[in-house]
């Protein structure tokens, strides 16, 4: 595996595989891999001949920061990690190399409407802003024909797609299913600072994202999602921030089974010190 910490280097490396017909495959991180992360890998790697995975903790999409100075970040354990999974490159770079002041002052901050109000858009202010610009951003230094990215964070790549055709990138995105604990917990880098009897409770999430699904045909919408919140709330130690079914595609709520062929839940909740997400396709 190559490890590029400039943009120089990265993008002479990527110019020569690409002279050589080479289709190049990205996979944005924050570090703290887990097989979520590696899942992403595996797919770029059936795909394309060149798998590319960044690792970059994005100051400008924290609007906490205490969320961002205590987020995970194990590069050893990382590289060891995508070696053994045959990442090809991996580009590790600062933040003055990703921000130069050149780039710093000409960042465009992008309008994507509807999608970016509700669910994480409400809770944490100006994060897909900061998240928008650091993936603008990357995939101009890599140019990749492909880019992988997990269902997990559902909004997330809804915008990312949206981001894709507002600037007319030629990059096709490619989202990955969630990859689940045996206990159905969605893998998440924030989940190893749960505490013990946390990690049991959050098991929870899934469970009732899974029960609300089978309530088709046993109850209205509007009151599953009401029981569902309430079985949320009453889980020691967790505070419910959202639970909304919405539109797949656009990301607005719906009010009934039948509303439209897309039908999405997502929920946030704060399991002690630890901020989760999750959602399931209904």
């Amino acid at each position: 595996m190559y490890i590029f910490k400039t943009v120089n280097d990265l993008q002479n490396f990527i110019a020569l595989k690409r002279n050589e017909g080479k289709q190049i495959g990205f996979v944005p991180t924050m570090g703290a891999l887990h097989q979520g992360h590696l899942s992403l890998l595996k797919v770029a790697n059936q795909q394309t001949q060149i798998s590319v995975c960044s690792i970059f903790v994005n100051p400008k999409q924290f609007d906490e920061a205490e969320d961002f100075d205590k987020y995970p970040r194990t590069t050893t354990q990382d590289i060891q990690l995508l070696e053994e999974n045959n990442c090809t490159v991996l580009f590790l770079p600062t933040v003055a190399e990703v921000f130069p002041p050149a780039i710093e002052q000409d960042l465009v901050q992008y309008d994507f409407g509807y999608l970016a109000k509700p669910m994480e858009g409400a809770y944490r202010k100006g994060h897909f802003d900061g998240m928008a610009k650091v993936v603008k951003r990357l995939l101009d230094i890599v140019l990749p024909d492909k880019l992988f990215m997990g269902q997990k964070d559902y909004q997330q790549f809804t915008i990312v797609r949206r981001l894709i055709e507002i600037t007319n990138l030629q990059t096709q995105l490619v989202v990955c299913p969630i990859l689940r604990e045996a206990d159905g917990l969605a893998m998440s880098s924030r989940n190893v600072r749960l505490l013990t009897d946390e990690r049991i409770r959050a098991a929870e999430i899934s469970q009732t994202l899974k029960w609300l699904k089978l309530q088709r045909n046993q109850l209205t919408l509007n009151d599953a999602i009401t029981k569902a919140k309430t079985k949320l709330n009453t889980i020691t130690g967790m505070s419910l921030e959202y639970l909304e079914v919405v539109n797949g595609r656009t990301l607005t709520p719906i009010t009934n089974w039948t509303n439209t062929d897309a039908i999405v839940a997502c929920v946030a909740v704060r399991l002690g010190a630890v901020r989760l997400i999750d959602n399931m396709i209904l």
